[in-house]
């Protein structure tokens, strides 16, 4: 394919968008509509993530023979049926009526999806020249990027003035545009009809990732390896990444192939992908319920508050697309992965009561941080790679990139119920019938109870809350209502801290990849030779 020639170029790029941002978008779009599924579906909190969870995993394992299958049936025809099975399986998530039926039916839809993101990207790297690949990454990467950061505004809305379905229901006219797009408008290269695929290696790579996610989900609500289910996941896991590693190096035609490893600008690219899956998906998955469980935001201002952190985004994809070409890539990272620390840091300080502006300005600040970490790293990352791993290249990346998400996912989600069980221990330690705030003798402390919402307290259950009223009275644990009250008090505490303190993990998982820049060199500075392929273009 002559990128110099291609004809229907922009229609093609606006079809490849579009699929882009379906499947980015999909990844996120549930977050802030999962209290509703946790009733509609009669479901806990921890169940419920599962609608997030299975679509990452089944993604993340389906990502890593996009290569092979683009070769073996032909990228167009790939291409135009995941897309097709995409739509379909978000219709059935719509209609699902329990949580079984929604979690399958959302393991179809990440199977499905998980070709859409490398296919994109690789058609969009074969219909651009060389010297326009940095803007083309720029416009396929706001897809990728704002997708996910844009999900939880989209689906505040159509929670909150439809109902939860509508969040799947919305990929039906997208999916039928891009469909008919891409069959008229996209090349057609001939499969390879030859090819045979390598199910040791993805059968292995599949039970290495399956079992740690189960792991991962199940762990806390299994008390971890004092559960034998927890143990045999933990064994399946190693087995299966150890067996899919050996196997790469020693099989004649593993479907992922080791040589592509051996380019230091792909494999620390790849590693920072894996950090930035980390922290983009589950920041927004934490900043979803924090907003409306802690600071008592409406689900649609909630997704509303989110929203400009795609607004930065744009901008900075926009900005560092055209600098890409006259900067050092690596510089406009490394100023990427500071201020995206900087901006966990900052959301570590908050409290529920945290205003408005300060939220609009923090995620403004994180996209735009994000934008200049993700397309610079697309560029790093194939600049010297062979044109002929392209395809398993751009399904690596994803692949790396959604076994973060899924990783990130779930260990905020366990650091956040671990560390709210224990703020929770110690602050109980603190309420003891010898605590003569909470006494309710004579000359007992007088002060309002706050109202719900607020930072510091909740109202007692069953009591007006503006009442003025002793401590002891209301909150205390010799009686049934003052220990219910308390309990309230304290969960709201040990939530608090909780998400503080997956802030300030976030800070120290995306820090530390500044050093993978070190192992990449400046695309142009290069002694590689130049292919064939890349001589004509």
């Amino acid at each position: 394919m002559n990128p110099h020639s291609t004809p229907h170029r922009r229609l093609i790029t606006v079809c490849l968008m579009a699929a882009t941002l379906m499947q980015a978008l999909d990844s996120t779009i549930a977050n802030v509509a999962l209290p509703y599924m946790q009733g509609s579906l009669a479901a806990t909190a921890d169940q419920v993530t599962w609608v997030l969870t299975s679509y990452v995993v089944a993604a993340a394992i389906m990502t890593a023979p996009v290569g092979w299958m683009a070769m073996r049936f032909g990228r167009k025809q790939l291409f135009i049926a995941s897309l097709t099975g995409f739509t379909v399986a978000s219709m059935a998530c719509g209609a699902a009526q329990s949580l079984t039926q929604i979690v399958v039916f959302r393991l179809i839809q990440g199977m499905f999806g998980a070709a859409l993101v490398p296919l994109s990207q690789a058609t969009m790297l074969d219909i651009y020249p060389v010297e326009q690949r940095g803007q083309a990454m720029a416009i396929w990467g706001m897809g990728v990027m704002v997708g996910p950061i844009l999900g939880p505004t989209l689906g505040g809305y159509l929670t909150e003035h439809f109902t939860w379905r509508w969040v799947f229901y919305v990929n039906l006219p997208f999916g039928i545009l891009a469909v008919l797009g891409l069959l008229v408008f996209m090349p057609r290269p001939e499969p390879n009809a030859g090819m045979r695929f390598d199910w040791t290696g993805f059968l292995a790579l599949a039970l290495g990732v399956g079992a740690l996610q189960m792991m991962l989900d199940r762990g806390q609500t299994k008390d971890w390896f004092s559960s034998h289910e927890i143990v045999i996941e933990a064994l399946l896991a190693g087995i299966g990444l150890y067996l899919f590693l050996v196997h790469i190096f020693t099989a004649k035609k593993p479907f992922i192939p080791p040589g592509i490893f051996r380019n230091g600008n792909f494999s620390s690219s790849s590693g920072l992908m894996f950090s930035t899956g980390v922290v983009l998906l589950a920041s927004s998955a934490l900043l979803a319920p924090y907003l409306q469980t802690l600071a008592g935001y409406p689900v649609e201002t909630a997704g509303l508050v989110m929203a400009p952190r795609g607004i930065g985004t744009m901008i900075a994809m926009m900005l560092v697309g055209r600098l890409t070409s006259r900067m050092d890539p690596r510089k406009l990272m490394a100023f990427g992965i500071l201020v995206l620390s900087w901006s966990f840091w900052r959301m570590s300080t908050w409290t529920p009561d945290v205003g408005q502006s300060e939220i609009i300005f923090t995620v403004v600040i994180q996209g735009f941080a994000m934008g200049f970490v993700f397309v610079p790293v697309q560029v790093v990352a194939f600049a010297t790679l062979d044109p002929k791993l392209r395809g398993d290249g751009t399904a690596l990346l994803s692949l790396f990139r959604n076994i973060g998400s899924a990783i990130g996912v779930s260990v905020t989600e366990l650091v956040l119920a671990r560390n709210q069980q224990i703020v929770h221990s110690s602050l109980a330690a603190l309420i003891t019938p010898f605590n003569r705030i909470l006494s309710a003798g004579p000359g007992a402390a007088m002060a309002p109870i706050k109202p719900l919402g607020s930072p510091l307290a909740l109202p007692p259950i069953g009591l007006p809350a503006t009442v003025t009223t002793p401590y002891g009275a209301a909150l205390s644990p010799n009686n049934p209502l003052g220990a219910a009250v308390l309990d309230q008090m304290i969960n709201f505490q040990a939530s608090v801290i909780g998400y503080i303190d997956d802030y300030r993990l976030m800070v120290w998982t995306s820090l530390p990849a500044i050093l993978l820049l070190f192992l990449m060199r400046r695309p142009g500075f290069t002694s590689a030779k130049p292919s064939a392929h890349e001589v004509m273009e």
